[in-house]
């Protein structure tokens, strides 16, 4: 079995899930007392929020290469982001360190293609719907992504940080994503990505009718196979 790098702290509550998810899915497959071999770096987040108020993404990237380097030294097989937004990062994390990335936004392209849709709504942090690193990867399987309005993109984003990294789920809250999730469906969308490890802990695929991509177990999943790739 491959051991595995975890990096997350980006937030506790989702790092907590993800090691838990990737344990389940390596003992369904193995069996008997198995569980996965993997070390994790934790960051204190607030030393990214940080670097992120001042728009340093040179401070968030050295930060990830530091871990990582400090991952491969002792001794992991892979390095695996746990966070969506990290992944803005990963090509050129990628370029500065010998072990490979377990890409989560390649993992949901990929399970997006397996149910044959061709557009998909991404919810996630504003870098997560804004930025390339995610639509570029879905646009390589011939998947188009639409996302909320800039209004309704604040709003996810200030969830986010002010209520679900903080292990904060409310009602009023999930009847919000429910109605940004009907949205994005009537404007097309076949599936909608949850594109931040957090929104799964707050819906679920028995609040909505249109599929949801789970990002979180979908990642989970990807590292799990990763790991016992050899066996």
């Amino acid at each position: 079995m491959r051991t595995i790098g975890l990096i997350g702290g980006t937030g506790w509550v989702s790092s907590h899930e993800y090691y838990k998810l990737i344990n389940l899915e390596v003992n369904s497959r193995l069996g008997g007392l198995n569980a996965a071999r993997c070390i994790l770096y934790s960051f204190n987040y607030n030393d990214i929020a940080d670097l992120n108020q001042k728009n340093d993404h040179e401070g968030v990237l050295n930060l990830l290469i530091d871990a990582s380097l400090k991952l491969e030294a002792a001794g992991v097989d892979g390095i695996a982001l746990c966070a969506n937004t990290l992944h803005y990062y990963a090509e050129n994390l990628q370029s500065k360190i010998s072990k490979p990335i377990v890409h989560i936004a390649k993992a949901t392209a990929g399970e997006i293609k397996n149910k044959n849709l061709s557009k998909v709504g991404l919810l996630g942090t504003k870098m997560t719907m804004e930025q390339g690193f995610y639509k570029d990867n879905l646009a390589k399987l011939g998947i188009n992504t639409i996302i909320p309005s800039d209004r309704t993109r604040a709003f996810i984003h200030r969830t986010i940080f002010n209520e679900l990294i903080k292990n904060v789920f409310t009602d009023a809250t999930k009847q919000q994503f429910i109605q940004i999730i009907n949205e994005l469906h009537e404007q097309g969308a076949e599936g909608i990505v949850l594109g931040c490890t957090e929104i799964p802990l707050l819906i679920n695929q028995k609040d909505v009718e249109i599929p949801l991509f789970n990002t979180l177990d979908i990642h989970a999943k990807a590292i799990a196979n990763f790991a016992l790739e050899w066996l």
